[in-house]
């Protein structure tokens, strides 16, 4: 009998029971009351979860703390598809931003409210960010999140709301400006500006411009490097580009030809520029020129002001910047003194054909009349 005494008069059960499975196990217990009734009952409870067991609970999986992950974050995948200069601003906003404010924290534990306790942090923080700048620090944290999503550690990636940032202005010198300003340039630096302002090359791809990249005898020129934190890689965009030279930018690296180098614009031992180092001589020609202080920036969109200013079209100079969008691009396009005016003019034009059209019409009646 599997339902017995004990020699103390306790009942208990045991008994062997064979599995769907075919393996047989012994289950064995005692009753919470000391009857022969509760050891039936009791025997029977077993022998059903012996067969019948509850379903197995998936472990949860254990997700990894901010801190524990970004370090992978930075070395398998932003190593592998970033730039090194823009491996370099990930590795300092994880550093001196999101790691001290998330870094103990698991990345499912990262939900919208704690990303707007981030924003408001940086807003009210001595002295606070820029709402551009923290835009940036989300970019990364998005795309840190995102990648945890990609690898299967994380669900999904919580809504992140970004900061409205004021419209960009930017400054650009006039065309009478612009002159004074290479004519006030030191002789070694006169090249160098006058590019600036004859190509809208950024500084990081004036200083990784090599001689190959430039053909003196069709006039042209290739952006094929760009230097970042001192390291040189691809331009923006990671695009290469061509630019015509105009007549001045023509001479300027006819005058500059140097053998120091590959490299057009460097130092005396034909070494990389330091982009640090490169202001002092742009302010001195403001100076001599008496104008404002402008960075190298300034002579990009001096550049492109200048040709919508002539009159060319938007998008020839989307392709000549190197933009990704036109939509940065449009930033200049209320420079343009022909444009509204040609854009209201063409409802005079089809006013006047409208006009030359019932006259034709009208001719013609008479004539059969």
């Amino acid at each position: 009998m599997p339902v017995r005494r004990n020699s103390k008069g306790k009942w208990f059960y045991r008994k062997r029971v064979k599995r769907p499975d075919g393996t047989k196990v012994q289950i064995t217990g005692t009753p919470s009351r000391n009857t022969k009734e509760a050891a039936e009952q009791a025997e029977r409870a077993h022998i059903d979860r012996t067969l019948n067991p509850p379903p197995e609970t998936p472990k949860q999986k254990e997700v990894p703390r901010f801190s524990e992950f970004e370090k992978q974050f930075v070395e398998i995948y932003a190593k592998t598809n970033n730039k090194p200069s823009e491996v370099e601003s990930k590795k300092m906003t994880l550093k001196n931003h999101l790691v001290p404010a998330l870094g103990k924290l698991r990345l499912n534990e990262i939900g919208l409210k704690r990303i707007e306790e981030y924003k408001a942090q940086k807003l009210k923080a001595e002295p606070p960010l820029d709402p551009k700048t923290i835009n940036n620090h989300l970019t990364c944290l998005r795309r840190l999140l995102a990648v945890a999503v990609e690898w299967g550690v994380l669900d999904h990636v919580p809504p992140i709301k970004w900061l409205k940032t004021p419209e960009q202005k930017f400054d650009f010198l006039s065309f009478e400006e612009c002159e004074r300003l290479i004519q006030g340039a030191d002789d070694e630096w006169r090249p160098m500006i006058t590019v600036a302002a004859k190509t809208g090359m950024r500084l990081g791809e004036l200083l990784g411009l090599e001689w190959e990249d430039v053909d003196l005898v069709t006039g042209r020129l290739v952006v094929r490097h760009a230097v970042a934190r001192g390291i040189v890689g691809t331009p923006k965009n990671g695009r290469t580009r061509e630019i015509p030279l105009s007549k001045e930018a023509l001479a300027a690296f006819k005058t500059h030809r140097h053998l120091r180098g590959p490299r057009v614009f460097c130092n005396a031992e034909g070494e990389l520029l330091k982009k640090e180092g490169c202001k002092w001589p742009l302010w001195r020609a403001c100076k001599r020129a008496g104008l404002r202080r402008i960075g190298w920036h300034a002579l990009r969109h001096t550049f492109a002001s200048h040709l919508v200013m002539r009159g060319a079209p938007v998008k020839a100079v989307q392709e000549l910047l190197g933009h990704s969008t036109m939509e940065m691009t449009m930033r200049y396009s209320h420079l343009s003194p022909d444009v509204r005016r040609d854009a209201v003019g063409l409802l005079d034009q089809a006013a006047r054909r409208c006009i030359s059209v019932a006259s034709g019409e009208g001719e013609a009646g008479k004539q059969a009349g």
